[in-house]
């Protein structure tokens, strides 16, 4: 928890809650969904809100444990009931009413609400010292100098990561010229010296900077194998001359790239007019961003059929694409509200977007926060010859999406490519990576069998990009196996292998081991064996890790302790899982003996 994060754009949304500070901290309204009703309805004292109420106070109460000072405010993202009893409310931060990065915290609470603990992003006070000396006119035209773009409105805000507060400005950047695939920025200048503090994109790209230049080095030509043996012919089984009230749900078909012949869940909006737009899971929709650098899915083209029949498994339909979004972005909302309840990416009941075509000769695929959608480009045409929308893809990228509606984990920091480096960030990747694949578990498809594989569709020379049992032979990003001090700055996608690796040995143990049509062979750093304890019950305990006791800043130690308490609460503390999450983290040489000793 004392790393440094890069982005918190979300925290620097205008709070609209009338909070007084300290003296009168007033209530401010969670937001709505899976979790927040449950919390509603299983609170012992009657409410979500007086769940807050409760968790406000005992932050108060117990400031020097939260670090919660005067004129501080705390603003409830998220309540969690847990089956067990507990409760857990998840805070972002004000102080003086301007954002603070880095001040997230979540207060755990007793199923009597009394105070059970906190996560905290910061470990100091998040006050700064100085007065502002720049302009929000200086901060801005800064902003649009380094991100080369457009700059919005510059805001005061507190930085209170990298283990100190300062006053800042945080200003986005449109259009920003710095990236291969332009998109937005968000860029925190520092108020008092002018010196940019951080400058990070709001997306997030499956493909690294350096691995498409590791790629173009190798000359590698990914040219995945797409399509089926059968084209779609014919009107919608279910058109109807029947008299009908428009719209209606539809059931259509998607002949995708990889995914083969697919259900897709359609919107009817006359006779022999249907919407690729499903009504079933919340108003998800993909659109066609027309080789446009959109980062607004209203500009997005609707996309339409007169036969509710979608693509050819070709490239040669733009419509293809789309419904492997589609039939992506629906298993993956299905994946997470059939195990964990949670009613779309934010837990709101609110359908997920996407638009496919994005930009010019982009060859990745992106989850984008102020979008709020996944982004799909169509490959360079030279390197990357398809389009990014793999299942696996999918899922990682709305995991990130995921990420960011609770703890938010980012990296520590950016370099001038683009390419983010730290622990949180590593996280952040993993957890993508293991959700993603368990997405692929989940739709069990024929076309894109389930595997601990990732990217294994992409067409590369290593037959895939990551994998969880054995990240190290993953060459192409040098993905590590065991944790060591140096993984403090390592890529974050080179050391998402810490984490992937301990939940692999949790869900089916070290050694040799054949799953579907993949065998698999799991070392550990101490050459002792680990037993798995199944995938469902470690896919349920990261989950509840990452939604309860991770924050913006959870390092691979901090990740340790947040399974062992989601496993204690799930399982019991003299549990099998319990033992086996231990044992697991040891096997990738993360143990409480080598925790940093800042950290202790």
């Amino acid at each position: 928890m004392r790393r440094a994060h890069i982005r918190s754009l979300a925290v620097a949304v205008a709070v609209t809650t009338a909070a007084t500070g300290l003296a009168g901290t007033a209530f401010a309204d969670p937001a709505t969904g899976a979790d927040q009703a449950t919390a509603s309805a299983g609170a012992a004292d009657g409410s979500a809100a007086s769940v807050v109420r409760a968790a406000r106070a005992a932050a108060l109460a117990h400031a020097s444990a939260t670090g919660v000072t005067q004129g501080d405010e705390l603003h409830a993202q998220d309540v969690m009931i847990d089956p067990e009893g507990a409760r857990h409310v998840r805070f972002v931060r004000t102080h003086q009413g301007m954002p603070v990065l880095g001040g997230d915290l979540v207060v755990h609470l007793t199923r009597q609400s009394a105070y059970a603990g906190v996560t905290r992003a910061a470990d100091h006070a998040v006050a700064p010292a100085a007065s502002a000396k720049l302009t929000a006119d200086q901060a801005q035209a800064r902003a649009a100098a380094v991100a080369k773009g457009d700059a919005g409105t510059a805001q005061l805000v507190v930085d209170a990561r990298d283990g100190a507060s300062a006053l800042a400005y945080q200003v986005r950047v449109s259009d920003s010229a710095t990236t291969d695939a332009g998109g937005s920025r968000t860029v925190v200048i520092d108020a008092v010296t002018g010196k940019v503090r951080s400058n990070a994109p709001d997306n997030d790209e499956f493909l690294s900077p350096r691995l498409l230049d590791t790629l173009r080095e190798r000359g590698e030509t990914l040219d995945p194998a797409t399509g089926f043996t059968s084209q779609p012919t014919g009107l919608a089984a279910n058109s109807t001359a029947a008299a009908v009230h428009y719209p209606v749900k539809a059931t259509g078909t998607g002949y995708s790239l990889f995914a083969g012949k697919v259900t897709l869940s359609t919107t009817q909006t006359a006779r022999t007019s249907f919407l690729l737009k499903d009504t079933t899971r919340w108003g998800t929709e993909t659109r066609d961003a027309k080789g446009q650098y959109l980062e607004d899915f209203g500009l997005g083209k609707k996309l339409t059929s007169t036969t509710d029949k979608w693509g050819n498994g070709s490239t040669s339909s733009r419509v293809s694409a789309a419904a492997d979004a589609q039939y992506g972005v629906a298993k993956t909302l299905d994946f997470y509200k059939k195990t964990f309840g949670r009613k779309g990416i934010k837990d709101n009941s609110k359908g997920a977007r996407a638009m496919v075509h994005f930009g010019k000769k982009v060859a990745n695929a992106f989850w984008d926060s102020y979008c709020g959608c996944m982004l799909y480009g169509d490959g360079d045409g030279e390197m990357f010859k398809k389009p990014l929308v793999v299942i696996d893809v999918t899922g990682h990228e709305l995991t990130h999406g995921v990420v960011d509606a609770t703890a938010k984990l980012e990296p520590t920091r950016v370099d001038a490519d683009g390419n983010q480096y730290g622990e949180a960030g590593s996280l952040n990747e993993s957890l993508a990576d293991i959700f993603g694949s368990n997405v692929e578990f989940s739709a069990n498809n024929a076309k894109n069998p389930p595997n601990y594989l990732v990217g294994e569709k992409l067409g590369l020379d290593q037959k895939f990009l990551r994998r969880l049992d054995h990240p190290s032979l993953d060459v192409l990003e040098g993905t590590i196996d065991y944790w060591d001090p140096s993984t403090y700055d390592a890529e974050v996608h080179a050391g998402s292998g810490v984490s992937s690796h301990a939940y692999y040995l949790l869900a089916e143990g070290s050694g040799r081991k054949r799953i579907g049509s993949v065998t698999y062979d799991s070392p550990t750093y101490d050459g002792l064996p680990v037993a798995g304890i199944g995938r469902a019950k470690a896919t349920k305990i990261y989950y509840r890790a990452l939604t309860r006791y991770m924050v913006s800043t959870t390092d691979f130690h901090d990740a340790r302790v947040a399974t062992l308490k989601a496993a204690k609460a799930l399982y019991g503390l003299n549990s099998t899982e319990y033992k086996a999450v231990n044992r697991s983290w040891a096997a990738v040489n993360v143990t409480s003996a080598n925790r940093p000793a800042a950290q202790r």
